[in-house]
């Protein structure tokens, strides 16, 4: 039963209001005025709060103020409940990042929707989505539902792509973006020289080509290469832009399951700036095993070219065989006839990554 925390000094309003939303089924709260209506906010967390502006005590803004910068209630969907009808008042309660505003008197069927749809959107802000091909799709499934785009949730495919195909190329047009369900996939660009600079490896669960698309060039700045027989799911820009455009709350959702490729890359970035070769060396084994990349008894790992390795901890190629070679050893890894690695000390390159 969800919790409704009614604030409303009009004793006639506020009591009718409660019964309404007691007759479907609503677990009511009331509030005679801002200063209690706060009080009773963080003691019983309700799942959404309907407030009048104009109150005796601490007016509606003020409750609203008061509780967006509070950890526990910054997140409850707010509705403003007022006999106000200047666009002007509308405007500043709005401004304040309210999520509704009703006009009393108010007609049943309009306080009704506009909680039900409050409540449905907290549902789907707080869901957690899997990472993989299921929980992608429920994701693109209900933010069609905010987005009123039918076809947001049926424009996609899954491309199935062997060792060494290319995804996509360097200088070529961003048309896509791509969630890696299975397999692995690099990242490199290419230098003057002609040699190739890894940018990073990904595995399931994975976007690639999101920076891409966001760029203003238009096309992608690095291409993105098969190590492992892989499934792809291919998103167009369109449905991408539509996600992080056309609503905040399915944007900040839908960024954040795309953002962690991103924060990875920088602290990357930081890394090769302030780390040394030997705990960045710790630091990659570390991903590439969190990846799947390496062989354990749950993962047959991958045969990883140790140039690519070395475009990962940026360093010539020599220096990261010299890396590795110390770390054999040490004990830390074993490194197969095939060239596949295998963490035998977790515990102590843990130590070495962070320098203890």
């Amino acid at each position: 039963m969800s919790r409704i925390l009614l604030i409303e000094d009009n004793t006639d309003v506020r009591e009718n209001t409660a019964e309404i939303l007691t007759l479907e089924n609503y677990e009511v709260i009331t509030a005679e005025n801002g200063k209690i209506g706060i009080q009773k906010a963080l003691e019983h967390l309700p799942d959404i709060i309907i407030c009048d502006i104009m109150m005796p005590e601490l007016d509606g803004y003020g409750v609203f103020e008061n509780l967006s910068v509070h950890p526990k209630t910054a997140n409850i969907p707010f509705i403003y409940l007022t006999a106000k009808s200047e666009k002007r008042d509308i405007r500043k309660g709005m401004n304040l990042g309210v999520d509704d505003y009703l006009i009393k008197p108010f007609e049943e069927e309009d306080l009704l929707g506009a909680i039900s749809c409050r409540l449905k959107k907290k549902e789907f802000l707080q869901k957690e989505f899997s990472k993989n091909i299921l929980g992608f799709n429920a994701f693109f499934n209900e933010a069609s539902q905010f987005l009123n785009l039918e076809d947001l949730s049926k424009n996609r495919r899954i491309i199935k792509y062997k060792n060494k195909e290319e995804i996509f190329t360097e200088g070529s047009a961003a048309h896509q973006l791509y969630f890696i369900q299975s397999g692995n996939v690099k990242t490199y660009r290419t230098t003057e020289s002609g040699k190739e600079f890894v940018i990073a490896l990904y595995g399931p669960g994975d976007f690639i080509g999101q920076l891409s698309l966001l760029s203003s060039s238009g096309n992608y700045a690095e291409t993105a290469s098969v190590m492992e027989d892989a499934e792809v799911l291919s998103i167009p820009k369109d449905d991408f832009t539509q996600l992080l455009y056309g609503n905040k709350e399915v944007s900040n959702k839908f960024f954040g399951m795309i953002s962690n490729n991103i924060i990875e890359l920088q602290e990357q970035l930081v890394d090769m700036a302030f780390a040394t070769v030997r705990q960045r060396t710790a630091k990659a084994l570390l991903e590439l095993d969190k990846k799947g990349m390496m062989k354990d008894e749950s993962h047959t790992g991958i045969s990883i070219p140790r140039e690519d390795f070395a475009g990962l901890i940026g360093t010539a190629t020599e220096t990261a065989i010299r890396m590795l070679t110390a770390f054999k050893n040490e004990g830390l890894i074993a490194v197969e006839t095939n060239r596949r690695l295998v963490l035998l000390d977790k515990k102590k390159i843990r130590q070495v990554a962070s320098n203890q």
